[in-house]
Order: C-alpha cells, then structure tokens, then sequence
C-alpha cells in the first residue's frame, strides 16, 4: 500500500516545492530585452495609466487568480498559521493550472485579522483577474469573502463555494437515479461550517434563480442538534438557515433529524451515523458523508442501511465529492467572461454544467472523473454565459 505522506514529502523536499515563473518572452539579444524591460515597457505602463481597463490586455492579470489563505483551517488539519499553509496553497496553483490553464500563485498571510486580511487582499487586487480564498476558518471567512466583492475582480472562498457547487452537482444526479423530486425532498446536513452553510444557502438559491425547483425542505444539524428558530445561541448565518429552512421546527439531534428525509449531507465529524438511522430515512435515500479521512459512514454502512447512492471526499471510493471539479472551470469562465463577482447564477450554471458531463447517471458515478480535462473548460462556458445574461461584466 502506496505511503503518500512519505512520498509527498519526499517530492516536495526534491524539488522545492510545486510551482515556478516561466518566461512568455525570449532574452536572447537586447532588443529582447528592451521589448520586455527598459526602454520598451515604459510605453506599456503610459498606456495603461491612460486607460486602466488596458491592464487586463497588457498584463498577466486577465489569466491571473491569488490563492489567498491565513493558515487557520488547513484542509482537515486545523490551524497550522500561514507558513504551513504554502504547499496546500501551491498545490491549488498546481490543479488551476493543469486544469484550466489559469496561472495561480499561493499567498499565505501572516495574520489571522479579517481586517488586516480585507485590507492586504485590497492592496494586492491589481495584480490579478481573480482572488481564491482558501483554508479560512469560519466564521471569519463569510465576513471577509463579504467585504472584498466590490473590488471589480471576482473573489471566491472555495471551501464554501467549490464543495456546494460539487455537491449540487453530485445531488441532481442522484437525484435522477433515485427517482426523487427535488421540490419534495428534505435534506438533511451534518455540519455547520463554512462548506455546510454554503452548500444549504446554493440549494435555497435554485428558485430565486429560476434555473432549477425549489427545495422542499433543509434541515441543518450542528454540534448541538438541530438548527431552528428558538435557539439563542446562533449566529447569523445559522439563523439565516434557521428562518428560511426547517419549516415544521423539528427539534432534537441528527437521529429526530433524518426520520423521514430523503437526502444526508454530512460535512462534519467520522462515524456519526449508522445503518439503523439511514433504515428510518424515506425510501432510496442519498447519502453524501464527507467527513475526512473517515467520512460519518462509510459508504458500505451506508448501502446496507438502504442508500441507493453514496458519495464521499475520498477518491478510494466511486462517486468522490472533488472541489477540482469547480474552481478550476469557475474562475476560468468568470476570466473569459470579465466578470466582477461570481453570484448565484454563476455558481448553478456551473453545477448544472457539471452534472450534465454525465450523460447516464448511475448509482456508482454521477460526478465526471475529476483528471479529466473537458471539466473546466465546459464548466466555464457555462459560467462566463451566465455572468454575461446577468450582467456581471466589466466593459469591453
């Protein structure tokens, strides 16, 4: 059985790390040189100052996206602070590249203060087309994901908007193997973090768009049972949930939960659920457990319990839950399309773009194979299509 930790660290000692600059341009002779620096380049700069929008046509910045983190909330680990923070940072810069030919580069912060965050994102903005916000604890990273979307470039906290739209994904295929009718299911999520709350709030969004149904019902679970109106103890954006989710005002924990739901969306703790309480869920229910490494059942549990499809975030078992599978194609197409955000519409398409790549859904694959290459590049025609009907780009 293959070591990846040891392997990984093996690789990323050999070579310093995953990422380099290359030159677009030759320096062969000094006309090279004095087309890409001094004398040439001081024409460039004249032209954008003359007309700034020139810059997304004379710099790298059209192509460009910042892979933003403060180290708070490193993949499944924790907070590790900004230095260890740069190799997941680097590989994200990796998968943009590979996959959708955006050039990214990892920025990893040494503070932890949304403002002092806010503000050095505002300050670096002109360098690039794009801002990817990643490993930012919550509830922190709603606030600041907030406060940069009027800074005329996209920014995108992927952990919450990257896992929902996957998830999206994955749930309209499963639904089509299920049978179910989404506008009469109820869903039921284990977690109340940044990916969880942004997977519930994309669900909500599907009428206000007019691009699929209604939901029929979203049920939310967090560390202290169920999400309704008359706790206390909620901040805003659980009691957001609260007021626009559960309409009957179940009480209890996970198990009152999910008696009589037909989807489980797990983004929370290993081991939580068991067969027993899948048996109590409606007919062909649809679990996704996504806990990592150990997802809140595993996928055989799940079966014998009566789900007709499973999902999870690992990629030892069918049907894995890829964040791969969107950023890459979002920004490409919010890029293509110079968009100023990516809103809701955006965001749907991209999903309803993702699930369409699989023509004929089955309980063992309703996502594509996340190393296939068409992914982003579809995903982002139908991303920079809907930013342009809803008029979220900038001018020509």
């Amino acid at each position: 059985m293959a070591d990846y930790e040891a392997e990984s660290v093996e690789l990323h000692s050999r070579l310093h790390g995953k990422v380099e600059v290359k030159s677009k341009v030759p320096l062969a002779d000094r006309r090279d040189l004095s087309l890409a620096y001094t004398p040439g380049v001081a024409q460039v700069c004249l032209e954008i100052a003359k007309d700034p929008h020139r810059v997304f046509e004379l710099t790298i910045k059209r192509n460009t996206v910042a892979v933003v983190s403060d180290g708070s909330a490193i993949l499944g680990i924790g907070n590790l602070g900004a230095a260890a923070a740069i190799p997941v940072m680097e590989g994200k810069a990796v998968l943009f590249k590979e996959f959708a030919n955006v050039d990214a580069f990892p920025i990893c912060l040494d503070t932890q203060d949304a403002d002092e965050i806010v503000d050095i994102v505002r300050a670096l903005a002109p360098v690039f087309g794009g801002i990817n916000l990643e490993d930012i604890a919550a509830p922190r990273c709603f606030e600041i994901e907030e406060r940069l979307q009027n800074i005329g470039i996209p920014v995108f906290h992927d952990d919450q908007h990257g896992t929902a739209i996957v998830v999206v994904a994955a749930l309209l295929n499963a639904l089509k193997v299920s049978g179910k009718d989404l506008a009469q299911c109820r869903i039921v999520f284990s977690g109340s973090g940044a990916s969880a709350i942004a997977c519930a709030k994309l669900i909500m969004s599907f009428g206000d768009t007019g691009l699929l149904p209604k939901v029929g019902d979203i049920i939310m679970v967090d560390s202290k049972g169920v999400v309704h109106r008359d706790r206390h103890d909620l901040n805003p954006f659980k009691r957001d949930l609260a007021e626009r989710g559960n309409r009957a005002g179940l009480r209890g924990g996970l198990d009152e939960a999910l008696r009589g739901s037909d989807v489980f969306i797990g983004l929370s703790q290993p081991d939580l659920v068991t067969p027993a309480m899948i048996r109590t869920m409606n007919t062909a229910p649809i679990v996704f457990a996504m806990a990592n490494p150990v997802p809140e059942i595993m996928p055989d549990a799940a079966r014998e319990g009566g789900a007709v499809v499973v999902g999870t975030g690992r990629s030892d078992f069918p049907n894995q839950i890829n964040n791969v599978l969107a950023f890459p194609g979002v920004f490409r197409g919010a890029l293509d399309a110079g968009a100023q955000v990516i809103n809701a519409e955006m965001k749907v398409s991209a999903a309803v773009a993702l699930a369409n790549l699989v023509i004929e859904p089955v309980p063992e694959r309703i996502l594509p194979d996340p190393l296939d290459k068409q992914v982003a590049f579809k995903v982002g025609e139908a991303v920079a299509e809907a930013a342009r009907r809803t008029g979220v780009c900038r001018r020509a």
